[in-house]
């Protein structure tokens, strides 16, 4: 079954990589995703060394709670992060290099290009996150010892019957790993019932969570309203991670929203940031003024592209209330609880089955779910008219972000003792 797996993998990746080469996610860093890593890219000593993966900048952002409470573990650790994603590498390198000692590109999950990664890294511990099982790269690792661990574990219903079908094609790969540290209770049964060893699966939640506490105010956001163009007390409705075919039924709420509420600003901030310019275009055509934030939005706009990385955050703590993106899509929903975290009242489509634990923190919670474009504007027009409720609504949404907290803690407990000690308790103790 794993040559199967090995043969099969090198079959899909010539079929695919063209594809790989030329996306916009993947189309850097190809020789480290080949398992090649320039002189000096890895630190050298450090122990124990630890792996920690995850897909893009969203899952990184949501590991660097435990980063830092594994730094204050093992403060002679070497902490090396991996993603598949170019903007992953770009947001880790940013805005995470303080508490890392490097960031690569993770490998193409082949049988060569893992073991060349394991080898270069030297991995005592290797933590991937949510869904990235990769059967070559686990047991490349496990080949080497390392501890592997699954953490923020996520199998949604719908997906248990391909893994099944997966699994006894290839193999399985879930009793290779040490620990299943999964969100909530019907997730660990799933993974369970996929074959993990009830002893290695805790129920520890999310550690997205965790990394959603509101900075302390700081002068910066003075500068951020200068820069984005935003008049002191004027109303902004903020449109976080937008995506393609979302922007214009945005555009045309906030156009209706002006006959009511003219001093309302739109700041549209897109997943991916080289859609800005067709954004900005897209917005002129709607007969709207605009501008970019990279440009200091010079015509003073009333609308204002966010076109670049790492300022997202903080821009929620500008508005008066939020619409989170990729919920009017397929792609099923972005972060809903990063504007919460402001204590902002945020606003999401349909297509949440991706943040589906998220939906269910924020709900009645300071978070509304909307059908459709109608009726995003009618229910901001009404509470853009009801400024107490905003008020009250923000309130409830930051104290449903501080009340799911405290994953990392636990996780890091148990990484802990997993690499001093094996565990043997069983699933959601603890």
């Amino acid at each position: 079954m794993r040559l199967l797996y090995v043969l099969a993998s090198y079959l899909a990746f010539w079929v695919l990589f063209p594809v790989l080469s030329l996306h916009r996610k993947t189309r850097d860093g190809l020789l480290q995703r080949l398992g090649f890593y320039p002189e000096g890219k890895v630190p050298a000593g450090g122990a124990p060394r630890l792996w920690l993966h995850g897909a893009s900048a969203g899952d990184l952002l949501a590991l660097s709670p435990m980063v830092e409470k594994l730094r204050a573990r093992f403060p002679d650790a070497k902490v090396i992060l991996s993603t598949i994603t170019n903007s992953g590498y770009m947001m880790a390198s940013e805005r995470l290099s303080s508490q890392i000692d490097a960031v690569v590109y993770a490998p193409y999950d082949l049988w060569g290009a893992t073991r060349r990664a394991v080898r270069a890294l030297r991995p005592d511990l290797l933590v991937l996150e949510y869904t990235e099982i990769w059967p070559n790269l686990i047991r490349a690792a496990k080949r080497h010892g390392a501890k592997v661990v699954l953490t923020n574990g996520r199998f949604s219903p719908a997906g248990v019957p391909r893994y099944r079908t997966l699994f006894s094609l290839i193999g399985n790969p879930l009793p290779e790993l040490d620990l299943l540290l999964m969100r909530e209770d019907d997730e660990a049964e799933r993974v369970v019932a996929l074959g993990a060893p009830l002893e290695r699966v805790w129920v520890t939640g999310n550690t997205k969570f965790d990394a959603l506490a509101p900075p302390t105010p700081a002068a910066e956001d003075a500068e951020l309203r200068r820069a984005l163009g935003l008049p002191e007390g004027a109303r902004v409705l903020i449109a976080g991670s937008t995506h393609e075919g979302e922007e214009e039924k945005l555009l045309e709420v906030y156009r209706r929203l002006l006959k009511e509420h003219p001093d309302l600003r739109l700041v549209i901030a897109p997943r991916y940031i080289d859609r800005a310019t067709r954004i900005l275009a897209l917005a002129q055509e709607a007969g709207l003024s605009a501008g970019l934030r990279s440009q200091g939005n010079r015509s003073s706009g009333r609308v204002v592209v966010l076109d670049t990385i790492g300022e997202l955050s903080r821009a929620y703590r500008l508005a008066t209330l939020v619409f989170v993106g990729g919920s009017f899509t397929t792609r099923g929903g972005q972060n809903i609880l990063e504007p919460a975290a402001q204590g902002r009242p945020v606003l999401f489509g349909p297509h949440m089955e991706n943040f589906h634990d998220s939906v269910q923190v924020l709900v009645g919670r300071g978070g509304i779910q909307v059908n459709d474009p109608d009726h995003l504007h009618r229910v901001v027009a009404e509470l853009l008219s009801r400024p107490e409720t905003l008020h009250s609504l923000g309130e409830l949404a930051q104290a449903a972000v501080r009340q799911v907290s405290g994953a990392s803690s636990r996780n890091v407990e148990l990484l802990d003792k997993l690499l001093r000690n094996p565990l043997s308790r069983g699933a959601g103790e603890g």
